[in-house]
């Protein structure tokens, strides 16, 4: 006779979930898996660290993009999706530097000179210091960023530029008619105009200057001007974009797109290019 009572219905995990409590798994391309939530199954196609991100495309070869974390399951079992341990890289001394200079071996930096290059923000700086961070040093080049371009004019008679003191100024979207154009046009022809140069790129915001290509995109997506810039690129690509750390994940994404001077348009490089030559001339 069987006893229904023997065994003690308290010793196991009662609360644990139908088919078991979820587990780390490193999120590898080639993998199916389901987001529990919306039941959607398909295969890992890409990760990216910056945004947090996987891509998931299915049997009909559509696309979706979930947050790396908890509800997927893998083989029915549920798991935590981490980005996978990147292989580490084979060790090679470059060349040429990312601007496309040939590298200098050993070189130390030199001393900071007294002329500055602006730029308007984080971003800019970063994307500048990327490219050209290893010419900029060997030129003793600090490059700052504003905050923006509106309070140019305080930070040029604070710094009181003069023949030994240049300052070059890179203008995110410098086209006429706009009010960053009236702003130069009105610095150049102040007292500090002929050692100041003001250049610009055309492009809304300095992620335009990344050539799409390199993101996957033919094309960066036209955003309506009702809608702010940079949340509306990461929403219409799918991106996170609830604060300024989602804001700051995407930039972090893009940026590592850049690797050398062919990852950015035209349109920038000769006008960084010249304000390097003039805040370095003498």
């Amino acid at each position: 006779m069987v006893d229904r009572y023997a065994a003690d219905v308290l010793s196991t995990d009662w609360r644990a979930p139908k088919n078991g409590r979820a587990v780390p798994a490193p999120a590898e391309l080639g993998a199916v898996v389901e987001d529990a939530q919306s039941d959607f199954v398909g295969e890992i196609v890409a990760v990216d660290r910056q945004l947090n991100t996987v891509t998931l495309e299915d049997r009909r070869m559509k696309r979706r993009v979930f947050e790396l974390g908890p509800g997927f399951l893998l083989d029915g079992k549920p798991v935590i999706l981490t980005a996978p341990v990147p292989r580490a890289a084979a060790a090679c001394g470059p060349k040429r530097t990312a601007s496309g200079s040939i590298a200098v071996e050993g070189a130390k930096a030199r001393v900071a000179r007294q002329s500055r290059i602006f730029v308007e923000g984080r971003h800019d700086a970063e994307l500048v210091e990327k490219v050209w961070g290893d010419d900029l040093r060997i030129e003793g080049v600090v490059v700052e960023y504003l905050g923006g371009v509106d309070d140019l004019a305080d930070h040029l008679k604070d710094f009181k530029p003069g023949p030994e003191r240049r300052v070059g100024v890179l203008v995110d979207h410098l086209v006429r008619g706009s009010k960053e154009s009236r702003i130069a046009d009105a610095i150049v022809r102040g007292p500090n105009g002929k050692n100041v140069k003001i250049l610009g790129h055309p492009f809304i915001d300095i992620w335009q200057a990344v050539k799409p290509d390199r993101l996957g995109l033919k094309a960066w997506p036209q955003i309506p001007r009702s809608i702010e810039w940079k949340k509306g690129i990461c929403q219409h690509l799918g991106w996170p974009h609830r604060d300024q750390a989602d804001i700051a994940r995407a930039w972090k994404h893009i940026l590592s797109k850049v690797r050398t001077y062919d990852d950015l348009e035209p349109a920038l490089l000769g006008r960084v290019e010249e304000l390097i030559d003039f805040v370095t001339v003498g």
